[in-house]
């Protein structure tokens, strides 16, 4: 079955761009052995099994929002390691990382197909990077979900090339 045999409207569109982007993300890992998607390669601390990581934790917390609300953005209790939930810990494989990915994608394509509405929006946790006061919708949250993938596969492509010369596009 096909996104747009089972969305209408602008769903297919939303999906459709996910896709591509995440598409483009997972291409740029195919062929990595466990130790390439670790290294480093730029001045960043971003590694190609970390951004997959980053991106499977980033969409998933952002559908747990849609369906519950800030309370779905809190974090653990005590100090987050930031540089960790970019970077692959030990013991992780990058085909663990991508799987976790591809389950994370298909949840979100399963709540956008049959999410009521689009429209329906909580409020925004109080945070110091959101506007006071800020409701997002669903549809707001699927554009960011759209952007920051977009944004960690031009990253992924640019780490990808300076550790071997391969380029997702081009």
């Amino acid at each position: 079955m096909t996104i747009t045999e089972t969305t209408t409207g602008e769903r297919p569109d939303l999906l459709q761009t996910l896709t591509t982007h995440r598409r483009f993300l997972r291409v740029t890992v195919q062929g990595l052995s466990d130790e390439q998607a670790a290294q480093r390669t730029t001045a960043s601390e971003l590694c190609l099994g970390g951004l997959i990581k980053h991106v499977a934790e980033v969409e998933s917390t952002w559908v747990d929002f849609i369906l519950r609300g800030a309370s779905a953005m809190a974090g653990p209790d005590g100090a987050t390691d930031w540089k960790s939930r970019f970077q692959m810990a030990p013991g992780e494989t990058l085909a663990e990382l991508v799987g976790h990915y591809e389950q994370v994608a298909q949840r979100t394509d399963a709540l956008v197909a049959t999410l009521p509405d689009l429209d329906a929006a909580h409020p925004l946790p109080d945070a110091p990077w959101f506007e006071p006061g800020a409701r997002w919708s669903a549809r707001r949250v699927l554009l960011h979900i759209i952007a920051e993938t977009a944004q960690h596969a031009g990253h992924a492509d640019i780490i990808r090339e300076s550790l071997d010369g391969a380029k997702t596009m081009g």
